[in-house]
Parts: C-alpha cells; structure tokens; sequence
C-alpha cells in the first residue's frame, strides 16, 4: 500500500493514515505499538505523519492485530480530482 508522493508519477497520493487516531482511541502510544508490533518508533512514526511510501503487509498485518482494527480502518482516501 503507497502512501505519500508518487515521485515516478509525478502526483501526490491521497491515501491518508489514521494511527493517531486509532492510537489514541485504544489508549496506546506509538511507544507501546512499535515494541508489540517489532518495528521502530521511527518507522511508526513515517506512517502516521504521511511521509511513508509503502508499508509491507506482514506489518499491516501485526499492526492490525494488536490494534484490533482492519486495514481500513487505519487508512482513508482524501476527495480529488481523478487521475
């Protein structure tokens, strides 16, 4: 799943990450999400500011797990134009 800038295409992508949200709905800090999920809070933190490219199933997956949520829940497509 890509999230951000498309720099090949030259266009910006209006997929968006609600972790923060999601975050702080379950109580959780990013702290306590990396350690259970096995990632770093660096990379937890591109995610949740926008600035991620792609993120690799196996953790959307973890991610999903220990938050108890679904993929979509955790993404939102902006309003715009049509490419």
């Amino acid at each position: 799943m890509t999230v951000g800038r498309d720099e090949e295409a030259g266009t910006t992508h209006r997929v968006r990450c609600r972790l923060d949200e999601i975050l702080e709905e379950r109580g959780m800090t990013v702290t306590e999400l990396a350690r259970r999920v096995g990632v770093t809070v660096v990379n937890l933190s591109v995610l949740k500011n926008n600035r991620a490219r792609a993120i690799r199933f196996s953790t959307l997956t973890a991610i999903c797990a220990v938050l108890h949520c679904q993929p979509g829940d955790l993404f939102t497509v902006e309003p715009g134009s049509r490419p």
